[in-house]
């Protein structure tokens, strides 16, 4: 497993273990997949206080009372904000939902809290203030957030004082705007529009990680693109590329993610031990400069 610095303060895994989907299953089903994790050097677990409605913390919560050892070989990071019909950016409620978190967690302290998405009704000054009281407390020790654009992260660092060290954002082969855009400076066609402010070379300037959510997935929450018709070349040169490298396809296109010089750190959110082992090897593969782009075009992105 490769590392990599988040923030100059986490030496983390660049594959990390997304909790989303882990609220149903079994005592014995969590252990395996959470050692098997830990066993792969995975040492990054990402949660949110959303993901099954608490269970999926509950459920890590639990793990964690029954083998205590595990937590110092841990980064554990949560994310709040995200409420019924709404974003909630307030002192209140992000501070009510850290205490609910390592409540369902069963722990003292998070290693990283990211703002959930956006919330248009920040107050800067509320959010610095929930900050400071957490920090001060010792219930997180870093911050960050999550499908951000670099003005809005900048508008809370008009207050927030603690480093921004994280931003989650959807990013695989096929949804790679933050990367077709930069590749389509000057032009006029559908992938030279920028979505997100330019978000990938403000984070390598601001040394904050990227962390991909729904690494294998096109569209939001369209299905998985590693063996759909709908990518046909795509998967064509995944399968070769896996063949040559003696990895999964899937693993494949995990290192295309990491070979970016971003330093892009992976969330993936499988709940299967053997998926989890292969996604591992992927991390080790270093993809050249042809294969990256082989890839990138293969999947109908432009090459102006």
């Amino acid at each position: 497993m490769k590392y990599t610095d988040i923030g100059k303060v986490m030496r983390a895994s660049r594959l990390a273990l997304g909790c989303m989907r882990i609220s149903g299953k079994s005592e014995k089903e969590i252990d395996e997949l959470i050692f098997t994790a830990l066993e792969e050097g995975i040492n990054y677990f990402d949660h949110a206080d959303i993901y099954g409605g608490g269970k999926s913390e509950e459920i890590f919560g639990e793990f964690l009372k029954r083998h205590p050892e595990t937590r110092d070989k841990m980064f554990i990071q949560t994310k709040c904000a995200i409420r019924p019909g709404m974003y909630d950016f307030s002192k209140e409620h992000i501070l009510n939902a850290v205490d609910s978190s390592l409540k369902r967690l069963k722990i003292d302290c998070v290693d990283t809290l990211l703002l959930h998405r956006p919330d248009t009704l920040m107050e800067p000054e509320e959010v610095a203030n929930s900050f400071e009281i957490l920090e001060k407390s010792g219930k997180v020790k870093h911050f960050g957030v999550s499908n951000h654009n670099m003005w809005q992260i900048e508008l809370l660092k008009t207050c927030v004082k603690q480093p921004l060290i994280i931003n989650q954002l959807q990013f695989s082969i096929p949804e790679a705007g933050m990367v077709t855009s930069g590749m389509n400076v000057n032009m006029k066609n559908s992938e030279s529009v920028m979505h997100d402010g330019g978000i990938l070379e403000y984070s390598r300037i601001k040394n904050m990680t990227i962390q991909a959510w729904s690494p294998f997935q096109y569209g939001f929450f369209g299905g998985i693109f590693v063996g759909s018709d709908k990518y046909p070349a795509l998967n064509k040169k995944l399968d070769e590329l896996a063949e040559k490298y003696g990895i999964t396809p899937s693993a494949v296109a995990e290192a295309w993610i990491l070979r970016h010089p971003a330093g892009i750190q992976v969330i993936a959110g499988t709940t299967n031990p053997s998926r989890l082992r292969e996604l591992s090897k992927g991390a080790d593969i270093v993809l050249d400069r042809s294969e990256w782009y082989e890839i990138y075009r293969a999947a109908g992105h432009c090459l102006p």
